[in-house]
């Protein structure tokens, strides 16, 4: 099998998950639910999950740590203020929120599969290697992080 880890940067998965959404939502039109706002939640998921990104971001710019998913071993702190008090992985986390925004958008739950994927895909092949990088690099301070910290909320 080949090695996906750290190999698509996580904004492409999230754009793929996005059109894989769109193309569930268009493959069963008979599934769509036409629900009374439906536009405010997904503004509303939208909004949140892209100030959870760049709070993400902010918090790792203010730590002058790399917020490159892709070279976690260039990573300067372990970064435990923000939103990394409550989710390890803020940045994927408002990547997912913007991904359920675009499914009650698109209001066929069918595409929901595709956050699922986005999820999956992410842990398995971007946050278990990220995770595995820093443990090596920050050894206990980050194990202890783990420890306190969920890896989604």
């Amino acid at each position: 099998m080949i090695n996906l880890d750290h190999k698509i940067p996580p904004p492409v998965i999230g754009l793929a998950c996005a059109a894989l959404a769109w193309w569930l939502a268009r493959v069963a039109p008979a599934l769509a639910l036409h629900l009374p706002g439906a536009l405010a939640l997904a503004l509303l998921l939208a909004g949140v999950g892209l100030a959870i990104e760049l709070w993400g971001l902010w918090t790792f710019r203010r730590h002058r740590t790399t917020p490159n998913p892709m070279t976690p071993e260039r990573a300067r702190t372990v970064v435990q203020s923000g939103p990394y008090r409550f989710t390890r992985n803020p940045m994927y986390l408002g990547l997912a929120l913007q991904l359920l925004a675009w499914c009650a958008y698109l209001g066929n739950p069918l595409a929901l599969l595709a956050p699922a994927a986005f999820v999956a895909y992410i842990t398995r092949f971007q946050i278990l290697p990220e995770e595995r990088a820093l443990a090596q690099h920050f050894g206990e301070a980050y194990l202890a992080y783990m420890r306190s910290v969920r890896r989604w909320i």
